[in-house]
Formats: C-alpha cells, sequence, structure tokens
C-alpha cells in the first residue's frame, strides 16, 4: 500500500502542472562499457529556473550509496520518500535501461529539464550526468551523456 501511494503522489506531483493531461513517455538510457560495476542512476525533473520538481526513477537499491548521486541528493536532501516504489537494479555497464512514465503535457515545451545523475562504485560520481530539456522537437533524439551514459532518449 506504501508503495501504490508513493507512485500516485509521484504521478500526481507531475501531472499537476496546469492540470494537463498526461502522456506515456519512454526514456531509454544507454550506458557506455566503462568497465566498472552497475551504475547507480536517479532520473528526476527541474523547472525553468532550476529548482527540483519530482524525481521519475533510481537505478540502484542501496540507499546508502544514494548520496553519491549528488545533485539529486542535496535536491531532495537524501529523502529516500522521494523514490520509494519508484527503484529498479543498477544498469550494468554496456546496458540499456527503458522506463516508461506517465508525464504532464504540461512539462514539455515549457523549460522543464529531465537530469540523470550517474554513480558507480570505486569510480568517479557524476552529478548531473546529462540533462535534456524537454520538448516536442527533442522526442526520439539521442543525447549523449559525460561519462557513463552514451546516450538517453525519450519517445512520445
Amino acid at each position: 500500500m506504501k508503495t501504490l501511494f508513493a507512485a500516485l503522489a509521484l504521478t500526481t506531483a507531475l501531472i499537476a502542472p496546469g492540470m494537463a493531461l498526461a502522456r506515456p513517455v519512454t526514456v531509454t538510457t544507454t550506458l557506455n562499457a566503462y568497465g566498472g560495476n552497475g551504475a547507480y542512476l536517479a532520473f528526476y525533473v527541474t523547472d525553468a529556473q532550476g529548482a527540483y520538481k519530482g524525481s521519475l526513477w533510481m537505478a540502484g537499491g542501496k540507499s546508502k550509496y544514494y548520496e553519491h548521486l549528488s545533485d539529486w541528493y542535496r535536491a531532495t536532501g537524501g529523502n529516500t520518500a522521494e523514490i520509494n516504489g519508484i527503484t529498479g537494479a543498477s544498469v550494468g555497464a554496456g546496458r540499456a535501461l527503458s522506463i516508461t512514465l506517465d508525464l504532464a503535457d504540461a512539462l514539455f515545451d515549457a523549460g522543464y529539464v529531465l537530469h540523470v545523475d550517474a554513480a558507480v562504485e570505486d569510480m568517479r560520481n557524476s552529478p548531473s550526468e546529462i540533462a535534456v530539456p524537454l520538448t516536442t522537437a527533442g522526442s526520439g533524439q539521442a543525447n549523449p551523456g559525460r561519462r557513463y551514459i552514451a546516450s538517453l532518449a525519450y519517445g512520445m
């Protein structure tokens, strides 16, 4: 029940802007073959002013490592309630993660940005590994990451 409530609260928070309709958006993230352990990834959204608006997904299940996702951690104060019910396994080097989320139409073409922080055990952390503006024109476009992410694309 707690997981269901957390998922509903997150969906509502990201659908509520302008009480707009939501659309399913598939985010596909492909990692480089960096030669290390699985990456922890935090997917979250900020508004046009850079203010944190909500967490979308967390890849990696051990909360003791979340502090290494430093931009996300700073924005949320490390509050694991932000990701309760929206977590999955870490993502191995050279592998891809594809998640489908319901995002409000109002998030697109309004200055909102999808961020992904990345961290790999015994390797450098990569806060805001990638930051992609949410635009309808950007749908289907591959965007390169800085260190661990080879590409990220979202499709509507």
